[in-house]
């Protein structure tokens, strides 16, 4: 048999761009720590797998305060606030004041003021921290113990390890949680000095942010032998700038504290309390609310 002959290659498609390769040198855009565990976290990844590939292996263990819950019993103190609902006469001083100090914007604030109506007709004001709760939806659900409970009970951020995924923020019932969006070096504190001054250091862009109950003034006076709650410079500013003396804070551990004595001789009720979550925050009801 013959041996057939090789056929010719077929020319080339008219009007085809030829294909040009990449040059090998082409400068390659690596995701941030942040960007890469909020990508694969969202994507359906494991924290494991996620944690793996972001950080080494040896860090993988959390936070010694994220590895345990907050235990009221064993705790030396427990901070709380209880706000007097039949008092507050919705002047927002709380408000700006918590924006002076912890430096937050008009639409980042961690204390909010809304207004309602008891189901006699009788208009009040409710303002609103972060309840700092015994069960803590957010600590719960945050994936790399960024927020996490104090052996106070404070429930706190850390913003260092904070990826940014919100889990924390959709989590918390209460909307305590705002999100840092932009980075705000250029911003001006709009109620200072009026309402205060900034006292803690702005949060980096990427991070969840909420109320402290100002724990860099309770820490701060309690080395200095001050009481929260009862002196002013290690109590909370919103506490100290109510005009009207609608707000109270305290050790509950104290049964001698303002608020242990409140909630033990007068009606008060929290938010949302059949979701379990035990918040640190009390309300004496407006008139009209309890029968």
């Amino acid at each position: 048999m013959s041996e057939q002959p090789t056929p010719a290659p077929a020319p080339p498609p008219e009007n085809v761009p030829p294909v040009v390769s990449a040059p090998v040198s082409a400068p390659v855009e690596w995701l941030s720590r942040r960007e890469m565990m909020t990508l694969l976290l969202g994507s359906g990844m494991t924290l494991v797998l996620a944690t793996l590939l972001a950080e080494p292996l040896a860090n993988l263990t959390l936070p010694a305060a994220a590895q345990r819950p907050f235990d009221e019993h064993t705790a030396k103190h427990h901070w709380a606030m209880v706000i007097d609902l039949s008092k507050c006469v919705g002047c927002d001083y709380c408000v700006y004041a918590c924006q002076a100090t912890n430096d937050t914007r008009d639409d980042m604030r961690w204390n909010i003021r809304v207004e309602d109506i008891t189901e006699t007709g009788e208009l009040f004001h409710l303002t609103r921290p972060c309840l700092h709760c015994r069960h803590a939806p957010c600590v719960e659900v945050c994936p790399v113990a960024a927020t996490y409970h104090r052996e106070d009970g404070l429930v706190m951020m850390d913003y260092d390890i904070c990826i940014g995924c919100r889990y924390c923020q959709t989590a918390c019932p209460y909307g305590a949680r705002v999100f840092n969006w932009t980075d705000r070096e250029a911003d001006a504190n709009t109620r200072a000095p009026d309402w205060g001054r900034p006292e803690v250091p702005r949060r980096p862009r990427g991070v969840v942010e909420k109320c402290t109950f100002c724990v860099h003034r309770i820490d701060a006076g309690l080395a200095n032998g001050k009481m929260p709650g009862v002196d002013p410079e290690a109590t909370p500013a919103c506490v100290n700038i109510c005009p009207v003396q609608a707000r109270f804070f305290g050790d509950l551990n104290d049964p001698n504290s303002a608020v242990s004595q409140i909630i033990a001789t007068t009606p008060t009720l929290r938010l949302s309390e059949d979701l379990g979550t035990d918040p640190s925050v009390y309300y004496i009801p407006p008139k009209g609310m309890l029968a």
